[in-house]
């Protein structure tokens, strides 16, 4: 046992964060996309800290590769519509259940992996950026997944500039969302302990996503790693839904 984990826990949770890692270091998003449904499935207790605590320490590595292509007005609103969505995701996290935050999660990802095959086209403006902001915040805050809804937006956009504006939203949105959960009382030292645990997965799978990134056709391996979500995401919502 590793602070209350057991070694297949344990061996599961690193599974997770290195595949979503290795798919947002290729693509910009998706490293709770894979990792939330592994931690809400195997450790509900971690929920939605340490995937948020993730989801702010990684994107570090595309910052500091690419932070100059980042569509940084547009980060701004983002930022800005997250502030409201994170105090109604707080108030979700505090009324909600295990299993209902496990519902919300699949849910979640499912509807992420639909409207993104679909690759539904929306226009990139102030409002629609405040829109996702606001949308992340609030998923992103009580689920851990506050990604998709944004990169909806900027999904037309060239790669590098994808992954730099959502890197930056990540970081300062997360931020946001763990501030707002640490004043709602639900964050604990051992949520940040087991991050920590976590974190060579994560450094692990941006190795990994370098000469990825490189090499591969990205739409081949975003197809492949969605249909692994959405797997994921349903075997988690039916799971929750039926209480097994």
């Amino acid at each position: 046992m590793i602070l209350g984990l057991g070694g297949w826990v344990v061996a599961a949770l690193a599974a997770g964060a290195f595949l979503g890692a290795t798919l947002q270091g290729i693509v910009g998003i998706g490293l709770n996309l894979v990792a939330a449904p592994v931690v809400a499935l195997v450790a509900p207790q971690l929920m939605p800290v340490v995937p948020l605590l993730w989801a702010v320490g990684y994107p570090i590595g595309a910052l500091a590769r690419e932070w100059r292509e980042a569509d940084w007005g547009g980060v701004g609103w983002a930022v800005g519509g997250r502030v409201p969505g994170t105090v109604l995701g707080v108030l979700i996290v505090v009324w909600a259940t295990d299993r209902l935050l496990g519902i919300v999660v699949g849910v979640m990802v499912l509807a992420a992996v639909l409207l993104t095959w679909r690759a539904v086209r929306v226009p990139v403006n102030r409002r629609s950026i405040g829109t996702a902001g606001f949308i992340g915040g609030v998923t992103g805050t009580a689920t851990s997944i506050g990604g998709p809804p944004l990169a909806l937006v900027y999904q037309h956009h060239p790669g590098p500039q994808i992954r730099a504006s959502m890197a930056a939203y990540f970081c300062l949105g997360g931020v946001i969302s763990l501030i707002g959960l640490g004043v709602g009382g639900q964050m604990t030292l051992h949520d940040l302990w087991a991050a920590l645990l976590l974190a060579p997965a994560l450094l692990l799978g941006h190795a990994v996503a370098g000469p990825l990134r490189r090499r591969l056709d990205a739409g081949h391996t975003r197809a492949a790693v969605l249909a692994i979500c959405g797997t994921s995401g349903a075997v988690l919502l039916v799971r929750n839904a039926l209480g097994w």
